[in-house]
This record gives structure tokens, C-alpha cells and sequence, in this order.
């Protein structure tokens, strides 16, 4: 899976701390932390006819991963609301858009780690795109990566940030073993979730889903999970291996960019019969609830 240039973003207008600029003048300052270390937090959006699917939740996990890197300053959730606003208002846009979100630790007085250098305030990055979801509805071929994600006591997956190494370092392995993404373990050999996204298997009528112990919790993942509870689709949450990856008869992944996609392979494995009968009624009551909730900026 590779993400393609979309014509209509040649011209962007990217929001900094307030400031709407084209693209190409967009810029912060090489002293901002996020250059410095990775020392920052984002969100990924996406809008829906003038509506962003499930915001306050979005803005609840930037906050809380601010709060744990002990930012001294977090814009209010109005203040990000309205930089969002005015960047999609600049670009025209109001559909079919997705929005990365990312709050810096700011702009520090001299090169360094230490936190107490930066004395001017967080940095407020709005870049909103012309993106469909990116993966392909046909099914994703996967492959395990070498790369294990981190458990809490190394650095704690529910903060949110910025420095993601381990995802690139383990995509550049499925790139070059031509499969679409990596898919990652934790550190006892569990399922963990790809570099990008989230992880569901079907085996017998029933949906499973690994804990997060070493991964984000997924704004989508809860939302299919919160369907299964309304559509009485039974689903459980637990350590799972390899092998029950291999032998499940339905797999797929959850996550804003790319909403639900089906796995048709792992490690040259082929997944069930390649029917995804879970997994679309799954989208289908996805794409229900996108379409109908979710909070008006335009």
C-alpha cells in the first residue's frame, strides 16, 4: 500500500500557531522540539461532510498524551476547534478530508532535551488533506515485522506521540518484502497491531481483538468494539498469537486514515476462504455511524 498525490493538495493551506500558509512557506522553527526529539503529540481526523467522527474523543487523547509528556501548556479544546475550522474553511474543504493534528512542546531557547528550555509556549500544527481511506477494500498483505512495539515500562503506548520510529523501521520491512504493511508483536510474542493500525480476527462467529498493552488505544478500534456491543456481535479482548492469526477465518484492521480494511494474507498465509463476511457487515455499520455522527465545524 502505498498513499499517492492528489492533485487538489498542491496548493494546501497549512495552519502553524494560527498562522494559514501555502504549503510550500509552511515551516517551523529548527529550535521547535518536535525537531529536536520527536518531543510532540497528534491525532489523525477525519471529515465527514462538514462533520469530524468522534472529535471530543480525538482531542481527549491528545490532551491526556500532553499531559503525560507534562507539557506546561495544551491549547483548550475550543482553541484547537477553531484552528481546525479555519483550516478547512481556507482550503474550501468539506468532505473526503483528513486532518493531522499535532500540539509540539514548542520552540526551545537553545538546542537540548530539557523541557525547561522551552519557555514560549506549545506549537498548534493543522495540516487538513484530500484523502480517501487509504487501503485498498480488497484485502492487505501483511507480514510480521522484526520489530517489537514497546511495552509500558520501556515507553508507554498510550501516549500518543510523535517519534514514531518503530512503525517506520518496521513499514520500510514490509516495503521490501512487497506486502502492503508490517504486522507487529509485543514484546512476549503477542499480536501487538500493525504499524499503522489496529487488529481483529474472526474465528467461528466470534470477533477478537488484542489488549493494548502495547499499542495506542484506537479511536476506531473502540468504536467497532462499542457496534459489536449494540449488534450483539459477540467479541472478545485478549492475548493472541500468530497461529490464531493464521488460522481465523476473517482478519482485518481498524484506523482513522484507512477505516476498516480486511487482510487477505500474513506471512504468505492465505486467511480463510477470502470471504470478508464480518468484516463488511463491520464496515458497513461503520460507514452508518460516520455518516451520521460526529460534531459540525462547517
Amino acid at each position: 500500500m502505498q498513499q499517492s498525490f492528489d492533485p487538489r493538495n498542491k496548493d494546501l493551506i497549512v495552519n502553524i500557531n494560527g498562522q494559514l500558509v501555502h504549503r510550500d512557506q509552511a515551516g517551523i522553527s529548527p529550535f521547535d522540539s518536535a525537531v529536536q526529539g520527536g518531543d510532540a503529540v497528534w491525532e489523525g481526523l477525519r471529515v465527514y461532510q462538514g462533520r469530524i467522527f468522534a472529535l471530543f474523543e480525538h482531542l481527549q487523547r491528545l490532551r491526556e498524551s500532553a499531559m503525560a509528556l507534562a507539557f506546561s501548556e495544551i491549547p483548550d479544546d475550543a482553541h484547537i476547534i477553531d484552528a481546525i475550522r479555519a483550516t478547512l474553511q481556507a482550503n474550501n474543504m468539506h468532505d473526503g478530508v483528513h486532518i493531522r493534528l499535532t500540539l509540539t512542546r514548542g520552540v526551545k531557547i537553545t538546542s537540548g532535551m530539557d523541557p525547561r528550555l522551552n519557555q514560549s509556549g506549545p506549537t498548534l500544527i493543522v495540516l487538513a488533506e484530500h484523502k480517501a481511506p487509504v487501503y485498498d477494500k480488497s484485502g492487505l498483505a501483511l507480514i510480521t515485522s522484526s520489530v517489537r512495539r514497546f511495552p509500558p515500562d520501556c515507553l508507554d503506548p498510550k501516549i500518543h506521540h510523535a517519534n514514531l520510529l518503530q512503525s517506520i523501521l518496521a513499514k520500510i520491512e514490509a516495503n521490501h518484502a512487497g506486502a502492503d504493511d508490517a504486522l507487529m508483536l509485543d514484546y512476549q510474542g503477542f499480536v501487538a497491531e500493525t504499524n499503522a493500525t489496529h487488529l481483529f480476527l474472526v474465528h467461528q462467529g466470534q470477533l477478537f481483538t488484542p489488549h493494548t498493552h502495547a499499542c495506542p488505544e484506537g479511536i476506531t478500534r473502540m468504536t467497532v468494539l462499542d457496534i459489536c456491543a449494540r449488534e450483539n456481535i459477540p467479541f472478545a479482548v485478549k492475548n493472541l498469537s500468530l497461529t490464531e492469526f493464521y488460522r481465523a477465518d476473517e482478519a482485518f484492521c481498524t484506523g482513522t486514515m484507512g477505516e476498516l480494511a480486511a487482510i487477505r494474507s500474513i506471512d504468505g498465509r492465505h486467511i480463510g476462504s477470502g470471504r470478508f463476511v464480518l468484516t463488511e457487515r463491520l464496515s458497513e455499520l461503520y460507514q452508518q455511524r460516520t455518516s451520521s455522527t460526529g460534531v459540525q465545524v462547517l
